[in-house]
């Protein structure tokens, strides 16, 4: 979700929201609330775009959502079956020719030629937004675990002082771990 959301962003700029159903990765459930304080790792990310997430409450809307991905993936499957597709890279060269052909027949004009999209701003870092985010806090050492490794943070006058403090973790897709406290890199 997070690299097909930053590519989305990055080719279009920023919607006002986006309608979902309401799978875990968008909404936390009552019984998960009390561990992960009622957010997700993607409405986190969204939140700091300020992008909204609308989940179908009504049977009606959840239906217009669930049928739009049964016919993808329906239709997907068939036509990669059909023409004889079997690997990863095939399958994403065909991609574009299958999005064109479904929008042809599928797609239908906007009732407002407007773009609603607003584009990402400067400030607004898409590789640090769309990391896992987890906080931890300092030991008088000045160290901190995430995953079973004990991180070091380098003592200096400026990171003695935070020692008690809660930082944030982010670990990038890549396995990259970087350490913030109050929005400055450590």
């Amino acid at each position: 979700y997070f690299a097909s959301t930053r590519a989305y962003l990055e080719r279009y700029g920023k919607p006002v929201a986006f309608y979902s159903d309401k799978a875990s990765i968008f909404r936390v459930s009552n019984s998960q609330a009390r561990q992960t304080a009622g957010i997700t790792q993607f409405s986190r990310a969204l939140s700091e775009l300020n992008i909204d997430i609308v989940c179908a409450n009504s049977p009606q809307a959840k239906g217009r959502v669930e049928r739009a991905h049964l016919t993808l993936q329906d239709r997907l499957v068939k036509e990669l079956r059909l023409r004889g597709i079997s690997t990863p890279e095939a399958g994403n060269a065909y991609l574009p020719e299958f999005q064109a052909d479904y929008n042809a027949r599928f797609g239908r004009e906007p009732a407002s030629a407007h773009d609603a999209h607003r584009p990402v701003r400067d400030d607004e870092n898409l590789a640090r937004t769309f990391t896992w985010q987890e906080d931890r806090k300092l030991t008088r050492n000045l160290t901190l675990h995430y995953k079973r490794v004990l991180y070091l943070v380098e003592p200096g006058p400026e990171t003695l002082r935070l020692a008690g403090e809660t930082c944030r973790v982010h670990e990038a897709a890549d396995g990259g771990i970087e350490i913030f406290h109050a929005g400055r890199l450590l």
